[in-house]
């Protein structure tokens, strides 16, 4: 066994590439997650776009009142196999999905009003769904724009200045969304936005969903303010609260197990790997985003520099440049810090690369169990 700081694992009893997910670890991000719940009385809600590790469900449900789903496939996973409440929002519903999306869901969003218009008596005819308003606060922290859902011009919920009053009846809730890995300061100032601009829609919903991006469960949160800010609007605006964090479910649950395939030279050394910051790790284009490596530091801090890439033919896949104690090798493992949320839910076959196997460590047990594997049929059914 090595010691990779909070994971514990035997990186050979693993294939390679694989995520592992700590349950130690899920388990302490869940309790503060319940702790929050108790102490706000908000009901919190595991948003699948950000982990959806079904094999993970039975240890998430006892500390979650549902999922949240942007998709059909979404909600009908968590349907399935999650149970609890179920949440849909998304930017526009197809006409050949939206009674299945009724049939399953307990609250639905909608992101216009034209939207509401038009599926308003579908959704009506559910006795028991209750139907939301997604609002643009028009005011986010986010700096990059990719992630921004109240960048200018977006398409993601409705603006103060095209709120139609006049529709909402039947309209219980409203949804905003508006923070990424950001702590309740953030929270605060967002929702002084919200009250400036849609106060007096508040007190006539039964429900308001902070949406989410709190990054609950890193070290440095203020969830006293948190649960202070919850605790003031549900008692000035009379409503339930809900929030929808995916990455603090699954923050500093998981790591990804690669393996150096080569050692090239141009100008600097370029190790090669059997993963892919393209297909495995896309936020680390995206954000961009700098995972850390177990035994890594950025260049210089360690006398021997390597910058890692993937296995794909995109010029552009490259995870980063490390510096090491001891000169890399072919065949040698690295272990990849934080890669359970945003990962299996956003990765790839791109260039045929197969995904990442999933295992599961137990630390009572100090056993992992590889879940599940991925071959050539995974690639060829996605094709035709």
């Amino acid at each position: 066994m090595e010691d990779y700081g909070d994971v514990k694992i035997d990186v050979g009893a693993v294939p390679s590439p694989c995520y592992v997910c700590d349950r130690d670890a899920l388990r302490r991000n869940l309790k503060i997650l319940a702790s929050v719940q108790e102490r706000s009385g908000c009901k919190v809600l595991l948003a699948l776009k950000g982990f959806a590790m079904f094999s993970l469900f039975q240890e998430i449900r006892p500390y979650a009142a549902g999922i949240s789903a942007s998709s059909l496939d979404e909600a009908r996973l968590g349907f399935e196999e999650f149970g609890g409440e179920l949440h849909v929002y998304c930017p526009a519903y197809q006409e050949d999905e939206f009674l299945q999306f009724v049939d399953m869901a307990d609250h639905i969003v909608f992101n216009s009003f034209s939207q509401w218009r038009r599926f308003r008596a579908k959704a009506l005819s559910a006795s028991n769904l209750s139907c939301g308003i997604r609002i643009n606060p028009e005011y986010s922290e986010i700096k990059t724009d990719v992630y921004n859902p109240c960048v200018r011009y977006s398409r993601l919920g409705v603006p103060a200045g095209e709120f139609a009053a006049d529709q909402l009846d039947s309209i219980e809730g409203l949804h905003f969304h508006a923070l990424c890995e950001q702590n309740a300061d953030t929270l605060v100032h967002t929702l002084a936005a919200v009250e400036e601009r849609f106060e007096s829609f508040l007190g006539r919903m039964k429900w308001v969903n902070f949406g989410g991006g709190h990054h609950i469960t890193r070290s440095d949160y203020d969830v006293d303010l948190l649960c202070e800010t919850i605790i003031r609007f549900r008692k000035k605006y009379g409503v339930e609260v809900y929030l929808e964090p995916g990455e603090a479910v699954a923050l500093n649950v998981g790591v990804l197990v690669a393996t150096i395939l080569d050692i090239v030279y141009n100008e600097m050394h370029i190790a090669i790997l059997d993963t892919s910051a393209a297909a495995h790790m896309p936020d680390v284009l995206e954000m961009p985003y700098r995972p850390e490596i177990a035994g890594a530091g950025p260049p210089g801090q360690y006398p021997y520099t390597y910058r890692l890439g993937g296995l794909t033919c995109l010029a552009g896949d490259i995870i980063g440049d490390y510096s090491f104690q001891k000169p890399l090798c072919v065949g040698q493992r690295l272990v990849f810090f934080d890669m359970a949320h945003y990962t299996m839910v956003k990765n790839t076959t791109f260039n045929g690369v197969r995904l990442p196997g999933i295992a599961i460590f137990d630390p009572a047990t100090k056993k992992t169990e590889l879940i599940r594997e991925f071959g050539y049929e995974d690639y060829k059914s996605r094709l035709s």
